[in-house]
């Protein structure tokens, strides 16, 4: 049977744009979308609720209460679901995490933002179920939630915990992977990923000077999103690499789909991925990647391609050196490993999602105890 959902994402863009985008266009179920601009993200955490909850309530009070609701991470769902309370309490929550505010990597110096972090744990002792992007995300998060938990003065709420992870399932973000498209000599390494500090692009482009500097031959398209990131430390790098830069920095869907085709390789070096859009499509395009054997790699990866393909931490220039150098023979290693992609594809993942939210919305509201 189809639902009426009301999918709320309260940063509507990038990955966060992407997947709410994805699911209502491939789902079975007739999705309406609640969103607010991609920016601004802590206001959206601390006052985003403010924003949507009269919309909810208006297409409530024209069309009928929904089947579920579904909201995105980033708002602070208790306040939602508060602003709510008169029309939406017998409609059950799903929360999706793209990322929580726990765990999420920081700079040194940056102490933790308990006010947000707090927010997160509120969404997960709200919602009926929590939807999580990759085990990764889950388990790291439940490995820090008792000390986070035990530093209150009192009524640590540690109790909550096992209902908590009862109510987890993993839901990995669909991808759209473009088809291979022409590959030609120098070799194509591509970083597609945000230029902020949790991605460490900034290492990815010192490496790439250092392989120019050996005398490797390959050219770059280093792109995503760089406003407020590290883009005073990467183009410099980048403008060492001179004509070698075939992109830098945003571009159209047009022109990304055009340059994960012509990849030869993918590169990462984040300190922070939950899951991994980007570089999923890349790899399905049929990069070869160039990953660090930590965060959810490993998970997206299959076992049997690890050794090929993920590095130990400071070992990214000799890796990358490795795959250059033996770029044909490194293809014939991971035969298999593009296609094994294709389980994120929102074909194959969106029944899934239809099939929890379909399940979610017959059990109804659960009792968060």
């Amino acid at each position: 049977m189809s639902l009426r959902i009301d999918l709320v994402e309260p940063f509507f863009a990038g990955s966060h744009r992407a997947w709410a985008e994805g699911w209502a266009t491939h789902s079975g179920h007739d999705i309406r979308l609640h969103t607010l601009p991609g920016s601004a993200w802590r206001w959206r955490m601390r006052g985003g609720a403010a924003s949507v909850a009269p919309r909810l309530a208006d297409r409530a009070a024209r069309d009928g209460l929904p089947d579920l609701l579904v909201v995105s991470d980033m708002i602070d769902l208790g306040d939602l679901l508060g602003r709510l309370r008169r029309s939406h309490s017998a409609v059950p929550t799903a929360l999706y995490l793209h990322e929580n505010q726990l765990t999420y990597p920081r700079r040194p110096e940056q102490p933790l933002d308990s006010g947000l972090a707090w927010i997160t744990w509120r969404n997960l002792t709200q919602a009926d179920e929590i939807w999580c992007n990759s085990a990764f995300h889950r388990d790291e998060l439940l490995s820090a939630l008792p000390e986070f938990l035990a530093s209150v003065p009192d009524h640590d709420q540690l109790g909550l915990l096992p209902s908590v992870e009862r109510r987890m399932r993993v839901l990995p973000v669909g991808v759209e992977i473009p088809d291979a498209g022409v590959r030609s000599h120098p070799p194509l390494v591509l970083s597609s990923q945000r230029w902020h500090d949790d991605k460490d692009v900034d290492a990815v482009a010192r490496a790439l000077v250092w392989l120019a500097e050996s005398g490797a031959e390959f050219r770059v398209a280093m792109i995503g999103d760089h406003r407020g990131g590290r883009a005073h430390d990467i183009d410099p790098l980048l403008d060492r690499l001179g004509d070698r830069v075939v992109a830098r920095g945003l571009v159209d869907r047009g022109t990304y789909e055009r340059l994960l085709g012509e990849a030869d390789v993918v590169v990462s070096a984040a300190r922070n991925e939950f899951f991994g859009v980007a570089v999923v499509e890349a790899i399905g395009a049929g990069a070869v990647p160039v990953l660090p054997r930590a965060v959810a790699y490993p998970e997206v990866v299959p076992d049997r391609h690890h050794a090929s393909v993920l590095y130990e931490r400071g070992e990214l220039r000799a890796a990358l050196a490795r795959t250059l150098d033996s770029l044909a023979a490194r293809r014939r290693e991971i035969d298999g490993l593009a296609a094994s992609m294709r389980r994120f594809e929102w074909t194959t993942v969106a029944p899934a999602y239809d099939a929890a939210a379909s399940a979610l919305a017959a059990d109804g509201v659960s009792d968060p105890k």
